[in-house]
């Protein structure tokens, strides 16, 4: 954990902030440009404490946006979590208050349709970069490169094959990294 400046924080708070209006599809979805700002520009956390953070915040109970807070805890502390979970949340609950309320009065209109219909690949797209940037230090590790190529491949293959909830294959999946496997 860093001591940061003030001028630190704002930077920190500003990033996070900027991030808020680019993460299409949750927060997740920005996570490589996280990691190039915490990891490889400040240099504040490893890939492994990133990595980790994440693990850690998916793994525990409640929304999918905790891994924010313990990647700017894992930084700073109390307030490391405070700059950043305030800049990833104020301007996207502001602008999908006021964006729901617009789309839900127009939601006949064709650009309405259009823009959700094109969405999808787009927040598709956002998942399937952040999910490799998770992987790519396992895939790197000769002792875990072929158990992590091979649960990618199983759950890209379940995913598209059965119907079976991704939870179980989260869980799945969490066992396998329990046990030591990937």
């Amino acid at each position: 954990m860093s001591e940061l400046s003030l001028a630190q924080f704002g930077g920190l708070f500003l990033h996070f902030l900027m991030l808020s209006l680019l993460s299409i599809g949750g927060a997740i979805t920005t996570a490589p440009e996280m990691h190039r700002y915490l990891v490889g520009q400040q240099g504040w956390l490893s890939d492994t404490q990133f990595t980790s953070s994440i693990a850690l915040a998916q793994a525990a109970p409640g929304p999918n946006i905790l891994f924010v807070a313990v990647l700017g805890w894992n930084v700073a502390g109390p307030l490391g979590a405070l700059a950043t979970m305030a800049g990833i949340m104020l301007p996207s609950t502001t602008l999908v208050l006021a964006a729901t309320r617009w789309a839900r009065e127009h939601r006949h209109t064709v650009g309405v349709r259009a823009f959700t219909a094109g969405m999808a690949p787009l927040t598709l797209g956002l998942l399937i970069a952040t999910g490799w940037l998770l992987a790519v230090p396992y895939v790197r590790d000769p002792e875990h490169r072929v158990a992590t190529l091979a649960v990618i491949a199983l759950t890209v293959l379940l995913t598209v094959k059965t119907r079976i909830s991704l939870v179980w294959l989260v869980l799945g999946g969490g066992v396998l990294g329990a046990l030591g496997i990937v």
